[in-house]
């Protein structure tokens, strides 16, 4: 695990961006979200993308959970959630690791809401290496395949991409989402944790318009 810190602290000194290149969002009075001065990549440009950037050690992304999950089915078909780990700091990075690397197992629907539940339920510290590895063994992972899913070239990639889109994206603090790459909401902005939800269930038609009209 010493090793596994060394290397995502690498990480997140190489994908520092430097200030000039950061982009500044433009708040939109009390529209209730703000607008980036250029909009960062998605993962289909053809869809609308709703991304919450989140950490596993934040209670407001705890709290938020269960409502993100009753409302992400409802979402209409021309539109995708997803996920993008929060990362401020190498402690960040470590959390955004566990995540990456759980995706890339094929573990994430299995595992992401229970650790949650562990980390603000059972007191789990995710950055004690032999607490989180008995969770893991306990959950039925082998910690050493684990260990090797951390440190791969693609879950590090990943790693440094949240990173910098952390930083560009101009938040502050988690939760918060993002649509399209273009639109940010936070906490503040949605009035309450359930109010994000309606801020970006509102927005999703001006992103609808905004993707016709590129057509």
């Amino acid at each position: 695990m010493n090793q596994l810190r060394r290397t995502l602290i690498a990480a997140i000194a190489a994908s520092a961006a430097p200030v000039s290149l950061v982009l500044r969002a433009q708040p939109r009075g009390d529209a209730g979200y703000s607008t980036l001065a250029n909009a960062l990549p998605v993962d289909n440009p053809g869809k609308i993308e709703v991304a919450e950037f989140f950490w596993y050690g934040c209670i407001h992304c705890y709290n938020l959970e269960p409502a993100i999950e009753a409302w992400v089915p409802k979402l209409p078909p021309d539109a995708y959630f997803r996920r993008i780990p929060a990362v401020f700091n190498e402690r960040w990075a470590l959390d955004a690791g566990i995540y990456y690397a759980f995706e890339s197992m094929g573990l994430l629907g299995k595992l992401h809401r229970p650790l949650f539940d562990a980390i603000h339920k059972d007191r789990l510290k995710t950055d004690n290496p032999a607490a989180f590895n008995a969770w893991l063994a306990k959950n039925g992972v082998d910690p050493k395949q684990f260990e090797t899913a951390v440190k791969s070239f693609s879950v590090q990639s990943k790693v440094m991409r949240a990173n910098q889109f952390t930083g560009r994206a101009r938040i502050d603090g988690t939760p918060a989402l993002m649509l399209q790459g273009r639109y940010t909401i936070s906490a503040e902005q949605g009035g309450s944790l359930e109010g994000m939800l309606v801020n970006a269930s509102r927005l999703i038609p001006l992103v609808r318009r905004s993707l016709a009209e590129k057509k």
